[in-house]
């Protein structure tokens, strides 16, 4: 075999023989020039996840972005391209599948001691279903059962401290571990306040509890402006409390923004809504058991997608998805809530999970002229899923070409999919195949909730539309579809963007407003006329929809800022600068006073 511009090829003797070559000779060439390509592929992740180290240390936020969006891609761009030239260059490839048997056995032999052989694994069937346009089935890459773990925390994963109390000196020597190039501002300060903080903490909710150890990952978790210090502290009765520190950096040197040390807390800061991290540390197997350990309730295929292994999260929620259809013999039905305009959304009762699939063509309740198309919809789904999604949208999993057992679906709900979506959805005896299928974590839509809440939650969940607003402003993303049904509910009251057929990007909307016309002034305003999305911020508060008058009025009260045009045409200059606005992904009463 010979190599040319890095791509693996037969050589001149074997190519002569044309179709008599041996289907093995083809299927180790093929072998190699798929590792040959994951090789690049690793490395240039690799490199892009620990560049946001060095983003952060120089506070260049739009590197970050940029790092997160390009690592989301470049997956799908390496496989697509590496598909393209292995069809060309073997045109009977597609045709003959056989050849797959060899095809992986040659490629399991030269990846089987590699420390990311499940990668490599699961990159080599990514390409196997591009050539072959085949169905999509999830590969068991036996997530947590490697012989890497069996030597868990090792020394070059995790740092330990042994200590009775967390000190001070315990805390400066923590900071140490990510080895930043830019120094603290006042580091025994915040040091000091970080361990009162946790004593404060542990004496709370852990009755005098000893500490037993501390331990840190190696490396750091670095994600829009901030960065993470990630750890656990142990306790005398073997439990153990998350330990995350939350860094930013200012003009005048690294300091310390929060303390996280719930699980909850925890659980929402690694949450699927908000960007994935670029961690420091490539041991990516113990750092995701490492992250179990503090989040037990979280799937480990979704931990591996929060640091940015997101096909082993695909896999994760397919089967978990599947795992609960078929132990609680549920079946999926019409989803909760409002009938959606442009996808047709089904669930099941005992499912964390909401499924959905694009209409053929929008409901007569659809308000935005020409519709698109189902390739237009699926396109904002998956922008949502390439982004940082601020903590308040939802992200979204997007199948194509997925089967799933026809028992699984009410009756009702499988003549509405092939009645209105039958552009996507192919019925056959025993299963259903979805061209595409976008899968979503469940929550109640907000409307629906607002009905059974009680005063004091109502108002807490309407400060939380407002920051869900806020946030997805400041990752560029305008919902013109201001209904709050379009918003839903957490069972931490956080509030979340669900639906994203209505999506503009906020840099392209057009700010107007009428609060400056003179009262009876008759001639329509010249916006009228303008082409494009066009938002008066002083209808946010009718376009919600919330039937509630005194509910209304609060939001207006605690948020009146989104009523004025001044608000959003700075968030919207901010944007266009390349600068990144500031969002909340974490509680106020976990951050440290500095008074």
């Amino acid at each position: 075999m010979s190599t040319k511009s890095g791509f693996l090829e037969l050589s001149p003797e074997h190519q002569s023989q044309g179709a008599a070559v041996n289907s093995s000779d083809v299927a180790i060439v093929i072998g190699s020039q798929i590792l040959d390509e994951f090789d690049h592929f690793y490395t240039d992740f690799t490199e892009l996840t620990q560049s946001a180290k060095t983003a952060f240390e120089r506070r260049d936020y739009s590197g970050v972005l940029t790092a997160s969006r390009n690592r989301l891609s470049m997956y799908s761009i390496s496989m697509d391209q590496l598909s393209t030239r292995i069809t060309d260059e073997f045109p009977d490839v597609s045709r003959e599948e056989s050849l797959w048997e060899g095809v992986e056995s040659h490629y399991g032999m030269l990846t089987e001691n590699r420390y990311e052989a499940d990668l490599a694994l699961a990159y080599m069937h990514s390409v196997r279903r591009a050539i072959f346009r085949s169905e999509w089935k999830p590969v068991n890459y036996s997530l947590g059962e490697t012989k890497y773990l069996s030597n868990k925390f090792v020394a070059t994963v995790v740092e330990v401290f042994q200590t009775t109390e967390m000190t001070t000196q315990t805390v400066l020597d923590i900071f140490s571990v990510p080895e930043f190039s830019t120094p603290f501002a006042n580091a025994v300060f915040d040091a000091t306040m970080v361990s009162i903080r946790v004593n404060q903490t542990l004496k709370k909710q852990k009755m005098g509890q000893a500490v037993e150890k501390v331990e840190v990952l190696k490396g750091g978790f670095f994600r829009n402006r901030g960065a993470y210090i990630v750890g656990r502290i142990e306790l005398s009765d073997q439990t153990v409390m998350p330990l995350v520190i939350a860094l930013l950096n200012s003009e005048e040197g690294i300091y310390v923004d929060a303390v996280i040390s719930s699980i909850p807390d925890t659980h929402n800061l690694f949450s699927s809504t908000l960007a994935n991290f670029h961690v420091s540390n490539s041991f990516y197997h113990e750092v995701c058991e490492f992250l179990s350990s503090i989040m037990p309730q979280r799937p480990l295929g979704l931990i591996y997608s929060t640091i940015g292994f997101n096909h082993f999260g695909k896999v994760a929620v397919m089967d978990e998805l599947t795992a609960e259809l078929s132990a609680n013999n549920s079946v999926f039905d019409t989803a909760i809530g409002f009938q959606g305009t442009v996808a047709i959304g089904f669930q099941s009762l005992n499912s964390s999970y909401s499924l959905k699939v694009i209409r053929n063509k929008p409901t007569e309740q659809y308000k935005w002229g020409k519709f698109d198309g189902i390739e237009s919809v699926l396109s904002k789904y998956s922008r949502v899923h390439q982004i940082n999604r601020t903590g308040s949208m939802l992200d979204n999993i997007i199948y194509y070409n997925v089967k799933l057992h026809r028992d699984w679906f009410s009756p009702l709900l499988v003549q509405e999919l092939l009645r209105n979506a039958s552009e996507s959805v192919v019925l056959y005896d025993d299963s259903i195949l979805f061209k595409h299928l976008i899968v979503q974590r469940r929550v109640t839509p907000l409307p629906v909730y607002l009905t059974t809440a009680s005063q004091a939650e109502k108002e807490k969940v309407m400060v939380n539309l407002g920051h869900c607003i806020k946030n997805n402003t400041a990752a560029n993303i305008f919902n013109k579809d201001l209904d709050a049904r379009n918003y839903g509910v957490s069972r931490y009251q956080k509030i979340y963007l669900f639906d994203y057929d209505a999506l503009e990007s906020f840099t392209d909307v057009k700010i107007r407003t009428n609060q400056e016309r003179i009262e009876g002034e008759e001639d329509v305003p010249e916006w009228f006329f303008e082409d494009g999305a066009v938002f008066l911020p002083e209808e946010i508060e009718s376009g919600l929809r919330i039937q509630d008058r005194a509910l209304r009025r609060f939001f207006r009260k605690v948020h009146g800022d989104l009523m004025q045009p001044a608000y959003w045409e700075q968030i919207q200059d901010q944007l266009r600068q390349e600068k990144v606005p500031p969002v909340r992904v974490y509680p106020e009463e976990n951050k440290l006073k500095r008074e």
